[in-house]
């Protein structure tokens, strides 16, 4: 006859174990595990264990060799050295601190020298647009000057100059130079055979046909 087959060792799936008689079954078995684990690097390697478990309900397991008590004063006693590497990555962390402060105080010198560039700009450009107009109406005639905006002494001055102007012209046209230029001549004879003729100023020898 044949006998029983089994499934084998089975791998056991780690997660929390709902049962609580389980539950504490598998602890003290474990435990006795850990217990013996440390008791074999004790023998073999000469070492010097401290365990310390808490089970489920609160209460305290330990293990120690020599003992639990001169495990936990050796470690309170004498604890672990400080890291001498420590020194070494704060100085480089303080050195990259100011190395990044130093170029940010770099970038906003040069921002604040931009923004002073640009404004000199704006101010040369404003004045050169200035300067453009005062010379466009330097280089504008003065009988070009809107009348509206002349007050009474600008008008009264722009007609004393009108009319010097007029009896200027008119001393040009009436005097000896027109009377030996053929082309003033003619001018003269034309214009006072044509009826248009009055719309010329009074006073020049135009305006009236001769009686």
């Amino acid at each position: 006859m044949a006998g029983k087959q089994t499934k084998g060792r089975q791998k056991i799936t780690m997660k929390r174990i709902e049962n609580e008689d389980d539950r504490l079954i598998a602890f003290s078995k474990r435990r006795s595990g850990i217990y013996k684990k440390a008791s074999e690097l004790v023998t073999l390697c000469g070492a010097e264990v401290g365990v310390l478990v808490f089970s489920p309900a609160g209460k305290p397991f330990s293990f120690g060799q020599p003992s639990i008590e001169s495990m936990a004063n050796r470690f309170l006693e004498n604890p672990p050295p400080k890291d001498n590497t420590y020194p070494l990555v704060e100085a480089h962390r303080k050195m990259r601190i100011d190395e990044l402060n130093q170029q940010y105080s770099e970038m906003l010198s040069q921002l604040e020298a931009e923004k002073e560039r640009g404004n000199m700009l704006k101010q040369m450009m404003i004045r050169g647009k200035g300067r453009r107009q005062q010379q466009q109406q330097q280089q504008s005639y003065w009988w070009e000057a809107p009348v509206d905006e002349l007050n009474f002494q600008e008008l009264h001055q722009m007609n004393f100059v009108l009319e010097e102007l007029h009896s200027n012209l008119c001393r040009k046209i009436n005097g000896p130079l027109s009377s030996r230029n053929p082309i003033f001549a003619s001018n003269n004879a034309n214009l006072q055979n044509d009826p248009a003729a009055s719309s010329f100023p009074h006073g020049c020898g135009y305006g009236r046909r001769n009686q």
